[in-house]
């Protein structure tokens, strides 16, 4: 969106969001009294973005608590989402992959997740693609053993971990690997 480059938006960078606005003057929507506050809320959002990723809840909630307008907010957000800058689905695989190491349940995750404004089909989507076959198996065996104490025998177990998220195709491969 600079000069050299006339192909197509890019995913901006700290030095280069402070160069770019991402209005159009022919889409312009916002009284031309926002017009400052918008290009402020702009810039603001892309230090942001280039920063780290960035689910649109958890930045819309960062602009306001910076003082941007709601109508700029939500049409930066809107702008960022069309640019694929902001993508809530992107966000919430690698903040899956992210906490995949930590012993956590899938009905936790997901919990976590549309806590952060992710709303729930994205977040199930999510949490369908990070969490492959291995991947489960590998969560369900650390959460067993950090959970022991909470379980009392194999009926109880099989309730017990489909009730926090798992599939039964990994709670039965692990009791077949258990027994």
């Amino acid at each position: 969106m600079n000069a050299r480059n006339t192909d197509g938006p890019e995913r901006a960078d700290a030095s280069s969001s402070q160069n770019v606005s991402l209005q159009n003057s022919e889409t312009n929507t916002l009284p031309a009294n926002l017009d400052e506050q918008y290009i402020r809320a702009e810039k603001a959002a892309l230090r942001l973005v280039a920063r780290a990723e960035q689910c649109s809840a958890g930045l819309a909630r960062k602009l306001k608590r910076r003082g941007h307008d709601c109508a700029c907010i939500n049409e930066v957000i809107t702008k960022l989402t069309e640019l694929n800058l902001l993508n809530d689905g992107r966000f919430a695989c690698l903040w899956l992959q992210s906490r995949l190491r930590f012993t956590r349940s899938p009905r936790q995750l997901l919990s976590s997740l549309c806590a952060r404004g992710i709303e729930h089909d994205c977040a199930v989507s999510a949490l369908r693609e990070t969490l492959n076959e291995d991947a489960e198996n590998a969560l369900l065996k650390k959460y067993i053993k950090k959970n022991a104490w909470k379980i009392k025998g194999a009926k109880s177990l099989k309730f017990f971990l489909k009730n926090e998220g798992f599939s039964m195709t990994a709670i039965s491969h692990f009791l077949n690997d258990e027994d």
